[in-house]
């Protein structure tokens, strides 16, 4: 008798089953198989975040499957109460598995040098005859690649479906959080998942995805988790110190190659990615982090001191040092980035691959229209009535995490530390 199911054993979720006697569980592990997708295992989810918490090796691979695995637990929630459209189904839980096939290597450095956004080309993925995922997806439905890709644009228009993958309360948002907290070991980033899905409703007038007032405390840590993980994890003095120099190294590469003095690097898919070339799909297969690393190995042996210096400060963790301007107003914190810029210059360093000013934000909860109620930003709250009212209203909790979390540092190469501080005071 055939195995008609397929079992991937997942640290967050467990038990990722697949039974591929049903057209829609045949069709996401074709797609789990294809080389496009199968790629993700060579993208770590958080870049070089190992440098501060060892254990974040995770891969794009494996958050991929778990957006899949938490959006069909909406689906699956939602489905007890209402009726759940098989064929918007088979597009939003396809459309979760395979939202970021487009990300490069060390995820969102790359595309900040390369300036191609993992949005688009996760769309030209799926819709590239070339690709696998296009085949399969066409084999299923002929229609299929388009209806995916305009469902990840939210078009024609934004249900609940859409809520599902693209919102401020999404299975994106839930499973990074839960994974990255997991895999560093941060524990700040925990909160109470099935409860929160077990609150989940639809509005039909609005056909918007919202919470019952049962859950609000099941959102509020949800919204706490994320703001601790991007103050503690994502926004890590490390973390950004290593991504800073990733993207240094490689503008450095760039200049050196297009001046014809970094051997071999422009007959490489690196170089056309970091130009913003348009890449074959066979390239854009072979685009990863071992292949930036590959580079980092023989870059670290350049002839060119400030390259081999980023290389092997990446390599064998000689991150840039970190010096606090957080407590300094933007005016404050540029002026005190110029007297560095400047020490730096007269020390003999060089300001522009030596030193760089960094400034991560985000807003963990973002307070929008309070009549929004289609617009896909704010959270919604649902009554025993049905009537909806946004979160922002419902919890005072909103109101700080609302503001913007925000870090000013500069980070500078070890040897110019002390020559830095003197000059910011």
């Amino acid at each position: 008798m055939p195995v008609t199911e397929k079992i991937i054993r997942d640290p967050v979720h467990d038990v990722i089953a697949f039974r591929v006697d049903r057209p829609l569980d045949s069709l996401l592990f074709r797609l789990i198989n294809a080389v496009e997708f199968q790629r993700l295992r060579r993208i770590r989810q958080l870049g070089l975040a190992s440098l501060a918490y060892p254990g974040a090796d995770h891969s794009r691979y494996a958050h991929s499957l778990g957006v899949m695995e938490t959006a069909r637990k909406i689906l699956d929630q939602l489905r007890r109460n209402f009726t759940i459209d098989e064929e918007s189904e088979t597009i939003c839980i396809a459309a979760a598995l395979l939202h970021d096939l487009g990300h490069g290597p060390f995820s969102h450095v790359f595309e900040r040098v390369s300036g191609i956004h993992h949005e688009r080309l996760t769309q030209r993925v799926i819709s590239d005859p070339d690709s696998e995922v296009h085949r399969i997806l066409f084999r299923h439905d002929r229609l299929m690649p388009e209806k995916v890709v305009d469902f990840l644009n939210c078009r024609p228009n934004r249900t609940f479906y859409c809520d599902v993958i693209s919102s401020q309360l999404d299975a994106d948002r839930f499973d990074y959080l839960l994974r990255d907290n997991l895999m560093t070991g941060s524990r700040y980033g925990g909160f109470d998942l099935r409860w929160l899905l077990h609150a989940l409703t639809i509005d039909e007038p609005s056909s918007r995805l919202a919470v019952t007032s049962k859950g609000v405390s099941a959102v509020e840590a949800y919204l706490q988790s994320r703001f601790h993980m991007y103050r503690n994890v994502y926004f890590h003095k490390v973390v950004r110190s290593a991504e800073g120099m990733v993207k240094l190294a490689l503008q450095r590469a760039r200049l050196l190659a297009a001046q014809d003095r970094l051997a071999g690097l422009r007959e490489t898919n690196v170089y056309k990615a970091l130009l913003g070339q348009r890449m074959t799909m066979g390239e854009f297969t072979q685009l990863d982090d071992v292949s930036i690393l590959s580079c980092f190995k023989e870059w670290a042996e350049s002839g060119d001191a400030l390259l081999a210096m980023l290389c092997r400060g990446l390599l064998y963790r000689r991150v840039f040092k970190t010096i606090e301007l957080s407590h300094l107003d933007t005016a404050a914190a540029n002026a005190a980035f110029k007297r560095a810029e400047i020490a730096l210059a007269n020390a003999g360093g060089d300001p522009v691959y030596e030193l760089f000013l960094d400034e991560p934000s985000s807003t963990p909860y973002e307070v929008v229209d309070p009549n929004d109620t289609v617009g896909g930003k704010e959270i919604l709250v649902q009554d025993v009535r049905g009537t909806l009212t946004p979160l922002g209203q419902v919890s005072p909790m909103t109101q700080s995490l609302n503001r913007q979390l925000m870090f000013r540092r500069i980070h500078v190469a070890p040897q110019w530390k002390n020559v830095v501080m003197e000059a910011v005071g």
